[in-house]
């Protein structure tokens, strides 16, 4: 490696390939949910009710693509199709209660699992990785052009 972005690029790497930091056995078989249930959830939760446009402009996805896991979405009680609140013609999406018990569960096992990850850093330390990948998520946003919204 010759640089710091080459050290970042290898550790980006290596990072990815943990999808799910939560232990396989934490949780009862199926009750995880996939990553795009995971980040749609997230994102909805976040945003308030979307409709595929306002999704597929999140995420630079193909409405067909959100179509599909809006549909799984749906039948596992995940969301639920609404009219637009707002009174647009679109119809939304948004979390059930099932929904959201199942995401909070997911974020407290993904919690769990990195304060056992980071159990022997300063609070000072974790402060500090996580204002970067803010910044680094922040920076990707930027050049994407999709912001994410934040608390």
């Amino acid at each position: 490696m010759s640089g710091p972005t080459d050290e970042v690029a290898f550790e980006y790497m290596v990072l990815s390939r943990h999808h799910y930091l939560s232990p396989a056995g934490a949780r009862p078989e199926g009750s995880r949910l996939d990553r795009s249930a995971y980040i749609l959830l997230s994102r909805i939760r976040m945003q308030g009710p979307m409709s595929i446009g306002e999704l597929s402009d999140a995420f630079g996805l193909d409405a067909s693509t959100l179509n599909r896991q809006t549909a799984a979405m749906t039948r596992a009680g995940l969301v639920e199709r609404i009219p637009d609140p707002d009174g647009g013609m679109a119809r939304k999406f948004r979390t059930t209660e099932e929904g959201e018990r199942r995401l909070d569960e997911d974020r407290a096992a993904h919690a769990h699992a990195l304060d056992l990850v980071m159990a022997d850093w300063p609070a000072e330390d974790v402060r500090t990785f996580a204002d970067f990948l803010r910044r680094f998520n922040t920076g990707i946003e930027r050049l994407d052009g999709r912001p994410w919204p934040r608390p």
